[in-house]
């Protein structure tokens, strides 16, 4: 099973783009991307959302 993250909108992007070429196993999601939750959302509706997705 590969591990999943879900990194913040506040991260540099360059970190996620990084992790996606040195580690292309990982499942990298970020707020703000198609089908995750829009910047600005509040931090319990992520979390109920990664609970929902199981992530």
């Amino acid at each position: 099973m590969a591990l999943k993250y879900l990194i913040d909108e506040n991260v540099d992007p360059i970190y996620p783009t990084q992790l996606r070429i040195r580690q292309p196993e990982l499942i990298i999601r970020v707020i703000g991307e198609p089908s995750i939750p829009a910047k600005g959302t509040k931090d319990p509706e992520i979390l109920e959302w990664c609970m929902v997705l199981g992530i």
